[in-house]
């Protein structure tokens, strides 16, 4: 599998819909599709219209799995963008 990180944009509304977001996220990635995506973290972020969005890192099979898990939850996935190396200065906090 490949790194990726994916952008979604102004997704959500409030937290409370992130997460039930994120908990069908996680069952179709653990149970429909774990041969083609694994969820690894999010980072929430604060759009300027006062919606979440996030950015995601996700190992996959390809961006069409990515693509594809996306639409099964019902989330966008405005760009999916091929990781070639990872510098880690400090753990994340």
């Amino acid at each position: 599998m490949q790194t990726f990180v994916i952008r979604r944009r102004s997704a959500w509304a409030s937290g409370q819909e992130l997460e039930q977001a994120a908990a069908r996220s996680r069952r179709i990635g653990d149970e429909e599709m774990a041969d083609q995506v694994r969820w690894i973290r999010s980072y929430v972020l604060a759009e300027p219209d006062g919606r979440l969005g996030t950015l995601c890192v996700y190992q996959a099979s390809d961006p069409a799995a990515l693509q594809d898990h996306a639409h099964r939850v019902g989330m966008p996935a405005n760009e999916i963008v091929p990781v070639t190396q990872t510098v880690v200065i400090r753990d994340d906090p």
